[in-house]
């Protein structure tokens, strides 16, 4: 956090008519613009406060529409309907959502605004994450609804900088616990100065922390923040992951969140997820077993019915499907229980309170896609009245319960024939992602690993 916004007590939301006083006081001199692009990444610009303010908070600023349409590495991907060198690689809009301003306060007189994604005539760029899931709350709200979510996110961190472990290549890399700190109070102290940043530098962008708590794999953290609407849920989530990473490059240290990093515990993104109607009652709880209402079963079941099919909303990688092992706390099974950690649908909560927390995203995931998958599936189970399966009694992981997609290839290919998928999201959203996951695929299948030079090397 800046000196000067801690003499200024700057920890909440910004406002238009704040920002416009600060921007006249020289408080703040930058507004970063940012879009999610569909790997799940800030990207955008950094404005002039003065031209952010005449020029691009009433028409928006340009940006190149391959934006949704590049690898992880930012190469141009043949096979994208919405953007290709016939089309000519122009531009679309990113339109600022005043809703989603707030300080930057790692960042010297910086703010941050998030965008909607629009084509140069203002209809919605249908593939962008953000337009996706404002499609699917929109879809629930007419069913009378309302989504709540919150995000858990777990994630290692490493002594060395993002600059020391890219010329490691990755390798040899010093994690900052030497052990499984799950809930340690001692071991966790060391690693405060980050983490402290972290807590206290998101609280002065206006978010809501609730705790920090290491975790299992070595290195391994969680930060957790109060839940929200969905699509707000969803915008703390992409400006927390990114914010993470600048504040632990602040300290020299590094942070991943990729799914699956080693052989030990992956990190996770388990969704909360819990449904009120638009007069914010909540509809979940009822008179029925477990303390369930009609609305609860029909919610729960969907997410059931629909998972196999829009699993790769929730492990969108190569990598995701590593941390679908047994006995790891990641789930395999397609089954709901009570408080039941091994199930992918864990219901935990009571009363206002009663919720579902879905266990099958990893750290890697792209917010928006996976809370539309999610209320895509709901959507399905309420006009469905789709009943709901007794609970798993045990361990998941030893039942003979419906799997998981072990891998992207398979994923992709329910994705593809998914008519859940295509009735929810139009054939040109799923035709994008679908060839999302095709190009990740082809350049894993194109790759020499570590693992085949060190069996294949001399012994082969």
């Amino acid at each position: 956090m800046t000196e000067q916004s801690k003499k200024s007590g700057l920890n909440a939301q910004l406002t238009l008519d704040t920002l416009r006083e600060e921007v006249a006081s020289g408080a703040i001199d930058t507004v970063v613009v940012a879009i999610t692009d569909s790997l799940g990444r800030l990207q955008g610009k950094r404005c002039g406060a003065r031209s952010f303010l005449e020029d691009v908070l009433d028409h928006g600023a340009e940006g190149c529409n391959y934006l949704l349409a590049v690898d992880v590495e930012m190469n141009t991907v043949d096979g994208y309907a919405m953007s290709s060198w016939e089309s000519g690689y122009g531009d679309m809009m990113m339109l600022p959502d005043i809703s989603t301003l707030r300080r930057v306060p790692w960042q010297e007189g910086t703010a941050l605004v998030l965008c909607d994604v629009m084509w140069t005539d203002k209809s919605p760029v249908v593939a962008s994450p953000r337009q996706i899931l404002r499609a699917q709350v929109e879809g629930l709200e007419r069913l009378g609804y309302r989504a709540f979510m919150g995000t858990e996110l777990e994630f290692l961190m490493f002594d060395d900088s993002y600059r020391a472990a890219w010329q490691k290549n990755y390798h040899g890399l010093d994690a900052s616990t030497q052990y499984n700190v799950d809930y340690s109070l001692l071991a966790t102290a060391r690693l405060e100065p980050v983490i402290r940043s972290i807590r206290t530098n998101m609280e002065a962008a206006g978010l809501v922390v609730e705790s920090s708590k290491g975790e299992c794999n070595l290195g391994q953290q969680e930060i957790t923040f109060r839940f929200d609407e969905a699509l707000k849920a969803c915008d703390k989530h992409t400006f927390y992951k990114s914010g993470a990473k600048e504040i632990a490059d602040q300290h020299g240290k590094s942070i991943s969140f990729m799914a699956k990093f080693d052989e030990r515990e992956g990190n996770s993104c388990h969704i909360h997820f819990s449904l009120t109607d638009l007069d914010g009652n909540p509809v979940l709880p009822g008179d029925g077993e477990h303390g369930f209402s009609p609305v609860m079963e029909h919610f729960m079941a969907g997410q059931l019915a629909a998972l196999k099919e829009l699993t790769y909303f929730l492990a969108p990688n190569v990598n995701s499907y590593k941390r679908f092992v047994e006995g790891s706390f990641a789930p395999t099974a397609i089954a709901w229980g009570m408080d039941n950690r091994s199930c992918a649908l864990r219901v935990v909560g009571h009363g206002r309170g009663l919720r579902t927390e879905i266990r099958v995203g990893g750290g890697d995931l792209n917010p928006y896609l996976a809370a539309a998958a999610l209320i895509a599936a709901v959507i399905h189970g309420l006009e469905n009245r789709l009943p709901l399966g007794p609970a798993m009694q045990g361990s998941a992981y030893e039942s003979d319960a419906e799997r998981l997609p072990t891998n992207l290839r398979d994923s992709r290919d329910m994705l593809a024939d998914s008519s859940i998928a295509r009735k929810a999201f139009g054939d040109a959203v799923v035709d994008h992602y679908v060839h999302a996951a095709g190009v990740e695929l082809k350049a894993f299948d194109s790759a020499i690993t570590d693992w085949e030079r060190v069996r294949g090397f001399e012994r082969l």
